[in-house]
């Protein structure tokens, strides 16, 4: 009798000391899936923070650079290292960026805008006869750089719209312009856009992902 009551009395205090989780398994599983989303979600933010943000081009203005459709991941990390660094984040003349629009309205559709780095502060820029040129230091008397970044028919296109502007890039801020500048295809410094602050940036254009086709490093 005594044998069999301390038989009884160790089962009932090892089921005692069992956890709650351990006595309610589906309610384990649960906790474990939820914390494997939050594990998720956490991740996402700081992935899409720090390291890189993926967006859709929809329109036209990037043409023949950039397609509707076309998927592309923007590059975070040149701006997390400058915060970093407690400086501003500042692209260089040529690359093709991802901004949020200084003009945005909630419910509207631009909320970001991807454009290329034309000018930057205190430089002055012009269209001409069809021509967007850049006056620095270093060409006093002006460049045309959208020749150095085209590639047979894919880059900025010509004739330039936007005749007779004239105007100098403020402290802080870009002069950007989609590439399909004929005709008033794009929405840029040079037609109601106005210049971009740096803290805007998103960052520049790293990889052309979507179509497969199309796979494209910049």
């Amino acid at each position: 009798m005594f044998l069999y009551d301390f038989h009884l009395y160790s089962c009932i205090v090892r089921e005692m000391e069992a956890s709650f989780l351990d006595r309610h398994p589906r309610v384990k599983d649960g906790l474990n899936f939820a914390g494997f989303i939050l594990i998720v979600f956490v991740g996402t933010i700081l992935i899409n923070t720090f390291v890189f943000r993926s967006f859709s081009v929809s329109g036209h203005s990037m043409d023949k650079t950039l397609s509707d459709g076309d998927r592309l991941i923007v590059n975070r990390l040149p701006i997390t290292a400058a915060q970093m660094k407690n400086k501003s984040y500042i692209p260089e003349r040529g690359q093709i960026i991802v901004f949020k629009n200084p003009r945005f309205v909630a419910g509207t559709v631009d909320e970001y805008i991807v454009k290329r780095v034309i000018a930057f502060p205190g430089e002055r820029v012009t269209v001409n006869g069809g021509i967007l040129t850049v006056y620095n230091s270093q060409y006093p008397d002006g460049h045309v750089y959208d020749d150095d970044y085209r590639k047979g028919s894919i880059g900025p296109q010509s004739p330039v719209s936007g005749e007779g502007l004239d105007t100098t890039v403020p402290d802080g801020t870009l002069f950007v312009s989609g590439d399909n500048r004929i005709d008033g295809h794009s929405y840029d410094s040079r037609s109601g856009l106005g210049t971009i602050p740096y803290f805007d940036v998103v960052g520049p254009v790293a990889l052309r992902i979507w179509p497969i086709p199309s796979f494209s490093v910049f």
